[in-house]
């Protein structure tokens, strides 16, 4: 196979218009603003700053053409930046649901399923820093222990981790019948942005940005057959939380939290959030609840006791469950090998495994 660069790639590219405006190619517009290369995959990321659809695609399909004439190239994928994210028509059932603040129509108006995926669940958590992606991999974890498809997409574009929680570090490939193939590992079908950026390169994007890459990720990833497909979110209420609800048809949110008041609070909004959107809440889901002591198996309940039960009770949803503060699920999760994979009998896999049955119970299409 030739060997391909940056160079290769740039020169291929000179060949487009760039129908802008300017009078230059794409290359010499700075429309260009990353290539990356894996073997014989190419990441290119294009900046087109116009709402004009058309355009847009127009400029995507010619640039996927020069790169695939290369000489030893495979794959192709294109990440746009610069417009928002084109919403089909909508479907009776979608015109009915509410509207966002400010918003006029529906903000549903794109809302299609994702074809093959059977349940897609939002792992969710206003505030950061409560360990809301150890919880969504090893509910994922737990779920295809039970015999379940599973997917994963990391849909925190400022903060990915799945590449660390989970030791990947292959590049993904084009897929068969869509753009992008996910990346295959512990029985988990996978997507991160990080899989495709450099490590360690900051993610400086604006809001529609972010909203064109997790539609692109839900819709141009070959998911396959899937019962779920869990979508690690980012913290907050934004864009991300937004694109998806309009996007797909979830299934439910799981809100993860600590005891702590402040976590509390914004999980309070962080449930509201979903529930003004017309997305259901599954349930809470309490991390970091006591810290059991290795040695004399004393609890301490470090960061207050009881907290995500009475707001469950008090906003009439289900509390899945409570997880321990345990170093060894930090240390399994920071070395690429999440407890359910390195303690498949320990009591935190245990608990995840019973929040995962209940899930798949709380679930309208469970898994056969």
């Amino acid at each position: 196979m030739a060997s391909i660069t940056n160079e290769n790639i740039e020169q291929a590219l000179r060949g487009i218009d760039d129908v802008l405006g300017g009078g230059a190619d794409i290359v010499d517009r700075k429309r260009v603003e990353r290539i990356a290369l894996n073997g014989g995959s190419v990441a290119l990321t294009l900046n087109l700053p116009t709402d004009d659809q058309a355009l847009k695609q127009r400029v995507e399909d010619a640039a996927r053409k020069a790169i695939k004439s290369v000489d030893g190239v495979t794959d192709v994928m294109i990440m746009t930046k610069g417009s928002k994210p084109t919403l089909g028509p909508a479907g009776p059932a979608q015109q009915a649901r509410p509207s966002l603040p400010g918003q006029t129509g529906s903000p549903f108006d794109g809302q299609a399923p994702i074809d093959g995926v059977r349940n897609i669940i939002a792992v969710s958590s206003a505030k950061g820093g409560v360990g809301k992606s150890t919880v969504c991999v090893n509910l994922a974890l737990a779920l295809a222990s039970l015999g379940a498809r599973v997917g994963l997409l990391d849909a925190d574009v400022y903060g990915p981790s799945l590449q660390v929680l989970l030791g990947v570090t292959e590049r993904p490939r084009g897929g068969k019948h869509k753009e992008i193939a996910p990346i295959v590992k512990d029985g988990l079908r996978l997507m991160s942005l990080a899989f495709i950026t450099e490590a360690g390169q900051p993610v400086i994007w604006r809001g529609p940005i972010v909203m064109g890459v997790v539609t692109k990720f839900l819709r141009e990833v070959e998911w396959g057959e899937l019962d779920y497909l869990l979508v690690d979110m980012p913290p907050g209420t934004g864009d991300t939380q937004l694109t998806l609800v309009q996007t797909v048809p979830l299934t439910g949110a799981i809100i993860v939290t600590t005891p702590s008041e402040l976590a509390l609070v914004d999980a309070v909004k962080g449930l509201q959030m979903y529930r003004s959107v017309d997305a259901p809440v599954l349930g809470i889901v309490e991390n970091m609840s006591y810290f059991l002591c290795p040695h004399c198996d004393e609890r301490t309940d470090i960061f207050g006791r009881g907290g995500g039960q009475i707001v469950a009770e008090k906003l009439g949803t289900e509390f899945l469950g409570e997880l321990p503060l345990d170093p060894q699920v930090r240390s399994a999760g920071d070395e690429g090998q999440p407890i359910l994979l390195r303690d498949f009998d320990s009591s935190v896999s245990k608990t995840f495994l019973r929040i995962a049955e209940r899930v798949r119970q709380l679930c309208p299409a469970p898994a056969a």
